[in-house]
C-alpha cells in the first residue's frame, strides 16, 4: 500500500513540473477540478495542470472580429443579402463557459446576430432599408449589444459592409435612374437650347442697334467724304475739285520714262475736261 501512494505521489510530482499551462496578457484561464467548473478566473501567469485534479483553459478576451453573409426576407417578402461584420470580446468567461462551452461564436453570437437582423429588416421594406441603412444598422446594433451583453459578451461595433437587393427590385432602380438620367439630359438640352436663343437674339438686337447708329449719323457730305477717300487710294486716278464742289477725275496717261541715256521724254499733261453745265 505503502508503494502504491509513493507510485502515485511521485506521478503527481511529475505532471505538476511537466503540466504547466501559460496564461498571457489578453487571456484568462479558466479552471476545472474534478470536473467542477471554478467560479474566479485566473489571471495572467503559468500555473501547474494535472488531469482530473486541476485542468486549465485558456479563453482569448481580446477584441475579435466575425464575419457574416446573411439573406433575410424583408416586410414584402423580398430577400435581401446582407454582408455584416461585428466586433467584440468575451467578458464573463467563467459563465460562458459553463452555460455554452468554448463554441460560444458560432452557438451564441451568429445565432443572436442573425435573430437581431431579421427582426429589425423583417419590419421594414426594401426601398426603407436602402434609404435608412444607417438607422437600420444603428437599431441593430443596440439590440445585438442588448442581447449578447446579458450572455457575457461585449459588442463593440457592428458594420454592414454590403447589401445585396433583390433582382425586381435592382432592376426597378436601374429604370428609374435611366428615366432620370435622361430628364436630365433633357433639361441640359433644354436649358442650352433657350442659352443659344437669347445669344442669337442679343446679336440681333445689337446688330439693329447698330444700324440705327449708321443710318442716324450718315449725310450726304459724309458719303461724299467716304467715296473721294475710296477713289484716292487708288494711284491710277487723279481727283481735281471743281467750283461747284463735284468731282471730276480721270485716269492718268503718263507715258514711260526713256531707258536711254540723256535727257528723259517730255511727259504730256491729259487735258482737263470741263464739268458739264
Amino acid at each position: 500500500m505503502r508503494k502504491l501512494l509513493t507510485l502515485l505521489m511521485f506521478a503527481m510530482v511529475v505532471a505538476m513540473l511537466t503540466g504547466c499551462v501559460v496564461v498571457e496578457d489578453g487571456t484568462v484561464g479558466v479552471s476545472k477540478s474534478f470536473g467542477t467548473i471554478n467560479e474566479e478566473p485566473l489571471a495572467p501567469g503559468v500555473y501547474p495542470s494535472v488531469p482530473v485534479v486541476r485542468e486549465i483553459e485558456v479563453w482569448n478576451v481580446k477584441t475579435q472580429r466575425r464575419s457574416l453573409d446573411l439573406t433575410i426576407p424583408s416586410a414584402e417578402g423580398l430577400i435581401v443579402g446582407l454582408q455584416t461584420t461585428v466586433l467584440f470580446r468575451p467578458e464573463e468567461v467563467v459563465r460562458l463557459r459553463k452555460e455554452v462551452g468554448p463554441g460560444f461564436v458560432q452557438v451564441v453570437l451568429d445565432a443572436t446576430l442573425t435573430d437581431t437582423f431579421r427582426e429589425v429588416i423583417g419590419k421594414q421594406k426594401v426601398e426603407e432599408i436602402i434609404t435608412n441603412q444607417e438607422s437600420l444598422t444603428s437599431a441593430t446594433y443596440e439590440k445585438l449589444r442588448e442581447s449578447l451583453g446579458s450572455r457575457g459578451v461585449v459588442v463593440e461595433d457592428l458594420m454592414v459592409t454590403g447589401l445585396e437587393l433583390p433582382v425586381k427590385f435592382k432592376d426597378a432602380i436601374e429604370r428609374k435612374l435611366e428615366q432620370e438620367q435622361k430628364a436630365l439630359q433633357k433639361s441640359f438640352e433644354l436649358a442650352q437650347a433657350q442659352k443659344d436663343a437669347e445669344i442669337e437674339v442679343a446679336r440681333a438686337r445689337g446688330a439693329a442697334e447698330a444700324q440705327e447708329i449708321v443710318r442716324s449719323t450718315l449725310s450726304a457730305e459724309y458719303l461724299q467724304y467716304l467715296w473721294i477717300s475710296t477713289l484716292n487710294q487708288n494711284p491710277n486716278v487723279i481727283y481735281v475739285a471743281t467750283e461747284s464742289n463735284m468731282p471730276m477725275f480721270r485716269v492718268a496717261d503718263f507715258e514711260p520714262i526713256s531707258k536711254s541715256p540723256g535727257l528723259p521724254k517730255s511727259v504730256s499733261t491729259p487735258p482737263v475736261t470741263k464739268p458739264a453745265q
